[in-house]
């Protein structure tokens, strides 16, 4: 395959995150509305989607090292396709989150695998830079994602909107079908033994390198999702705008996302993987700890606006655009061999830590504002102390990176 093809089945793959989060968020206070449904559950349609994407790794990803990359993909974008349609009929709430949940499934396959395909075509400090740009691409999938959700809520109904996750899936199920070959050169028969898994998954997760840059991936994405399950209702709630602003708000999310990625790749060049991820988590901190200050002193001032949430998490997506793309090559990096359950375990992680944030959101949103600068300056700070410690001390150069030995 052409290394133009690859970043962009990789952008595809892995802008399934955004896409079925970004796109959907502007229609869910009116999808909370429509169904009459309390806060909490419009929290558990981001939670079970994220749970159920979490959990569907641990199995994706050793089904992939059995396999190949192919067959699981596949079978994945189609599952997609219909979990989008069962979610745009629904009825009531319990279908849509159900939905949600199959959604969640499904979208563990394309993201668990694009990992995976880095690592099996690339060696680590190469799979980096190629990350980096499938994140830019995911990054201008993101910006499409919330405005066009906002207009289509705005003018055709919540239902439409997320009929739109459904023709994505579509159209990246015929582009693998059509384009994608096979990048697993030597399947692992014995991926699917129990015992196989057990002292897999125990020797990835006392490898202390993938701890270090696990950590780095989930406390960015654990910052990330807590702007992303409050931000509409900071925005058309607690500050009534409109949902078509609101998309424009998170359009410009994700050009300072993008900014990241290409800083990251500017960095790379420069200087070390750490040094890069130390920098950066200057900037994480200074957006977490600015949100936090505005939000506790613009309580009830006529001057407090969008301006005062957008401005530090600005700052905390740029810093984000630099760790994703290091952490989660980083965490793969010394598993060639289980690429597929190494990304898988990365990835539950995150989800779970996603899960568990989204439970506690769900209990705090009678103040939305609070909810997400308390959020914000939590993980901000576990960011950067993960940056400036384990990062530094076992998040070695990716060149450098023990390959592992898979258990017979």
């Amino acid at each position: 395959m052409h290394p133009q093809l690859i970043v962009l089945l990789l952008a595809l793959l892995l802008g399934l995150q955004p896409v079925t989060t970004d796109l959907y968020l502007p229609a869910l206070p009116a999808i909370t509305e429509s169904f009459g449904a309390s806060m909490g559950q419009a929290q558990l349609t981001l939670s079970a989607l994220l749970l159920a994407f979490g959990l569907s790794q641990l199995v994706w990803g050793p089904l992939s090292d059995r396999f190949g990359r192919r067959p699981i993909l596949l079978w994945g974008m189609a599952a997609y396709v219909l979990a989008s349609m069962a979610c745009a009929l629904a009825p009531n709430m319990a279908w849509l989150i159900a939905g949600r949940a199959l959604q969640g499934v499904a979208m563990g396959a394309g993201v668990m695998a694009a990992r995976a395909v880095v690592r099996d075509l690339y060696p680590p400090a190469q799979g980096l830079h190629i990350m980096s740009k499938a994140l830019t691409g995911l990054g201008l999938i993101a910006c499409t994602c919330a405005p066009i959700g906002g207009v289509l809520t705005d003018w055709l109904g919540w239902r439409v909107s997320l009929l739109g996750l459904a023709m994505f899936g579509a159209l990246t199920f015929v582009l693998l079908l059509w384009r994608f070959e096979e990048t697993l050169v030597r399947p692992n028969p014995h991926a699917l033994q129990l015992r196989h898994l057990w002292l897999a998954n125990r020797d990835i997760l006392r490898h202390p390198t993938f701890r270090a840059w696990c950590a780095l991936s989930s406390g960015s994405y654990l910052g990330l999702f807590t702007f992303l399950a409050s931000s509409a209702f900071v925005f058309t709630r607690s500050m009534a705008y409109s949902t078509t602003a609101y998309g424009l708000f998170m359009l410009s999310m994700s050009l300072a996302y993008i900014a990241g990625t290409f800083w990251c790749r500017w960095m790379l060049r420069r200087t070390s993987v750490q040094r890069t991820v130390g920098i950066a988590a200057i900037l994480t901190l200074a957006g977490g700890v600015s949100m936090a200050a505005l939000a506790h002193a613009g309580q009830g001032q006529a001057w407090y606006g969008a301006s005062c949430v957008l401005g530090p998490t600005y700052l905390f997506m740029l810093g984000h655009g630099v760790h994703q793309p290091c952490g989660q090559s980083g965490a793969v990096a010394p598993f060639p061999q289980r690429a597929g359950t190494a990304s898988a375990l990365n990835g539950f992680l995150m989800m779970l830590g996603a899960f568990l944030m989204g439970g506690w959101l769900g209990t705090q949103m009678d103040d939305p504002v609070m909810a997400l600068a308390h959020g914000l300056l939590l993980w901000s700070v576990f960011i950067s102390v993960v940056a400036w410690t384990l990062v530094q001390r076992h998040g070695r150069p990716l060149s450098m990176a023990t390959p592992d030995k898979a258990p017979k």
